[in-house]
């Protein structure tokens, strides 16, 4: 999975299935980019990943350390253009981390990481020219580079289903990859 730009903007659906996954921080590591969240990502993940059970509280810390370690930025708007941008695809997206993730991504020509089919639709229409990256994507790039057995891989995406709540779309370009690893 080549990346094209120089950061990867994570939105806050990627972060979580990582962060359910168990390896956050090793995830992060296998990519070939900067990896980057804003501020309104950071600061509603963390307070939702803290709010539940104790399990989270070590998806809280995965987090943080990542944070603390530079694996992970944290980014807010630059500048009035990034916030206005932002201010647009709220009243279009009706979500404050996507919109935020759209709009820093767009102006400063980075990577996009959603599994949300809405923000990826208006951000192939908005900036088609950006790379779209999914959570699969990114969890199968780092378990070749990682040279993860099949049943460790098996594990994490478990995780990502029941911790993380996800399961890929019906039209999904890796979703036969889910499910063979599945069965």
């Amino acid at each position: 999975m080549p990346v094209k730009c120089s950061h990867v903007i994570l939105d806050a659906c990627c972060a979580l299935n990582f962060s359910a996954s168990g390896y956050f921080v090793q995830i992060l590591q296998s990519l070939p980019a900067q990896v980057v969240v804003t501020q309104v990502v950071k600061d509603r993940e963390l307070l939702s990943l803290r709010r539940l059970t104790d399990e989270r509280c070590d998806d809280a810390n995965q987090f943080e350390a990542a944070i603390d370690h530079g694996l992970l930025l944290v980014e807010d708007f630059a500048n009035d253009s990034e916030a206005e941008t932002f201010v647009n695809y709220t009243s279009v997206l009706g979500d404050d981390g996507e919109s935020a993730t759209c709009a820093i991504a767009f102006h400063r020509e980075w990577a996009i990481a959603t599994d949300d089919r809405q923000a990826i639709s208006f951000f192939q229409r908005e900036a088609s020219h950006l790379q779209i990256l999914s959570s699969l994507e990114i969890i199968k790039h780092w378990s070749e580079v990682s040279n993860i057995a099949s049943a460790e891989l098996r594990n994490v995406l478990s995780n990502i289903r029941t911790r993380g709540r996800y399961i890929p779309h019906k039209n999904h370009p890796l979703l036969s990859w889910w499910q063979d690893l599945m069965a």
